[in-house]
């Protein structure tokens, strides 16, 4: 269930960034106004009435006006640029005065030697 949620949320996630929304929207807006033209006359009257961008309806004006404040938004953020400090020409690399060599892993671990317990746990299988 938590693998089907975080696949959700990741849809929805790349659809709100790239912007697939506001044509998810649109096409609803399309969709009811091709359906509430198609009501009043004939199919070509209909289409042509809902492309042709002269009778938007109230969630046509929305969306227009959702992109337009999100593209101001975009315009407004200003990047920052970063200046670093010139780098030397020569560049060098000093060793330390003393230098000792790790211990080797082994020596690090206890080794313990048990036998298995007999017969053996029966925990979660059995």
């Amino acid at each position: 269930m938590f693998a089907r949620f975080a696949k959700m949320l990741l849809i929805v996630t790349l659809v709100a960034t790239t912007g697939a929304h506001w044509a998810l929207l649109q096409s609803v807006a399309w969709t009811a106004m091709l359906a509430d033209n198609l009501s009043c006359g004939s199919v070509s009257q209909a289409v042509s009435r809902t492309f042709d961008g002269e009778h938007p309806c109230p969630l046509c004006k929305a969306i227009a006006a959702g992109k337009k404040s999100e593209k101001k938004k975009d315009s407004t953020l200003q990047l920052q640029k970063f200046e670093f400090p010139l780098a030397n020409e020569n560049p060098s690399l000093a060793s330390p005065l003393q230098f000792e060599a790790p211990l080797p892993a082994i020596a690090f671990f206890k080794v313990h030697i048990q036998r298995p317990p007999v017969p053996p746990p029966r925990g979660l299988i059995g």
